[in-house]
C-alpha cells in the first residue's frame, strides 16, 4: 500500500516522516524548496516526549502524478489551496482511492468530496502542533495522535499509523471534534500577535482573556446552532472561557496540564508571518464570523482578530501584549 502525503509542509513532512521511520511506503508531495532541503539535510524528526528519528532516501516530488497510483492520500495543503489540489487530485488519482483532509478549517473535505466523486474521501484533523525548524528539523511540541471520520476503507492503514506512533482515533460525527479543534486553534491568532512561544502566551492572563473571549463568543454560537462541540481535553470546552480567564497563580494551580508544552511549541499561524505567508485566519477565526452571520449575528472578537492578522500580513509587523491585544478586542 503506497501512502501520499499531499502538500510536504511542516505537518506533511512530520506525519510522513512518522509513517516512513514505521515503515510505510510514502510518497512527498511539495515544493521544490522542501525537497531541496530535505535532500541536502534529510528529514529530522524530535517531539515532546524525547523521541529523535532521522529519516533519509525519502521519495519527494512536485508533480501531481507522482500520485496517481496512491492508495490513501493524505491531503495537507493549506486551506486556501484546497481547490487547487482538488483539481490537481482528479486529473490523476485511480477511482477508489482513500483521501483523507488533515487539513486546518471545517470545508475542506467537502470541497474535496465534490471534486472526487470516483474516489472515498473523508474529513480528519491534527490536534498536535509541529515546529518547522529549518534544516530539514520539524519537532511536535503537543500531544495528540491524528483524527478522522470513521470508515471501513481505513481499516488496512490503522497498523500503519499506530506503528508510526500517530494512531487514527475514528468518529461517527466528525463535525464536534473539528469545532473542538477550532476551538483550541482560536489561540492561533493570539499568539501570532504576541509573538511568544505558546507556553510564554498561555502563562499570562492578559493573553488568556483574548482566547477566552473569542471562545466564548463561538460556544454561544455553536448553541444556538445546535452543535455541542467534542471533548479534546480533561476539561469541557464549555468551561475553557472561565479558566483562562482565572489569575496567573490560580491558572498556574488548576490547569497545569495546559502549560505542560515543549518551550519550542509555536503556532502556523505565527510561521506563516515570519515567512511572510499568507495566513489561515479565515478558516479559523473567519469560521465563526461566518457561522455568526447564518445566524443573523455578528462575532466581533473574532472579527477584530481576522482583522488584526490582515495588518500584520500587510506589515509593519508588531508583538502586542496582552493587555494591549484584549483593549482592541473589547473596543
Amino acid at each position: 500500500m503506497t501512502i501520499a502525503v499531499y502538500g510536504a509542509g511542516g505537518i506533511g513532512c512530520y506525519v510522513g516522516g512518522r509513517l516512513v521511520a514505521g515503515g510505510a511506503d510514502v510518497v512527498f508531495v511539495g515544493r521544490q524548496r522542501v525537497g531541496d532541503e530535505l535532500a541536502e539535510h534529510g528529514l529530522h524528526l524530535t517531539d515532546y516526549l524525547g523521541a529523535d528519528l532521522r529519516v533519509d532516501g525519502l521519495r519527494f516530488e512536485t508533480t501531481p502524478a507522482a500520485v496517481a497510483e496512491a492508495d490513501l492520500v493524505l491531503v495537507m495543503v493549506k486551506s486556501a489551496a484546497t481547490e487547487g489540489a482538488a483539481d490537481e487530485l482528479a486529473a490523476v488519482l485511480k477511482p477508489g482511492a482513500v483521501v483523507v483532509s488533515f487539513q486546518n478549517g471545517l470545508r475542506n473535505g467537502e470541497v474535496l468530496r465534490e471534486r472526487l466523486p470516483e474516489q472515498i474521501v473523508l474529513s480528519g484533523m491534527v490536534p498536535f502542533n509541529v515546529l518547522n525548524k529549518g534544516g530539514g528539523a520539524f519537532h511536535q511540541g503537543t500531544e495528540g495522535g491524528l483524527d478522522v471520520q470513521e470508515h471501513a476503507a481505513l481499516t488496512p492503514y490503522v497498523e500503519a499509523f499506530a506503528k508510526a506512533g500517530l494512531p487514527l482515533t475514528q468518529h461517527a460525527d466528525v463535525l464536534p471534534v473539528q469545532w473542538a479543534k477550532l476551538l483550541l486553534n482560536l489561540n492561533n491568532p493570539v499568539n501570532a500577535l504576541s509573538d511568544l512561544p505558546l507556553r510564554d502566551e498561555l502563562s499570562q492572563r492578559g493573553y488568556r482573556r483574548c482566547l477566552a473571549a473569542a471562545q466564548d463568543e463561538t460556544l454561544k454560537l455553536l448553541q444556538a446552532k445546535g452543535i455541542r462541540p467534542a471533548r479534546l481535553t480533561a476539561l469541557p470546552a464549555e468551561r475553557m472561557p472561565m479558566v483562562l480567564r482565572l489569575p496567573d497563580a490560580l491558572f498556574r494551580r488548576l490547569a497545569s496540564k495546559m502549560l505542560a508544552i515543549d518551550p519550542y511549541a509555536r503556532t502556523s499561524m505565527w510561521e506563516d508571518l515570519q515567512a511572510g505567508r499568507r495566513t489561515e485566519i479565515d478558516y479559523l477565526n473567519g469560521e465563526v464570523v461566518r457561522l455568526a452571520e447564518s445566524l443573523g449575528r455578528t462575532a466581533p472578537v473574532n472579527a477584530k482578530l481576522v482583522e488584526l492578522i490582515r495588518a500584520e500580513e500587510a506589515g509593519p509587523r508588531r508583538a502586542w501584549t496582552g493587555d494591549e491585544l484584549y483593549k482592541q478586542l473589547r473596543s
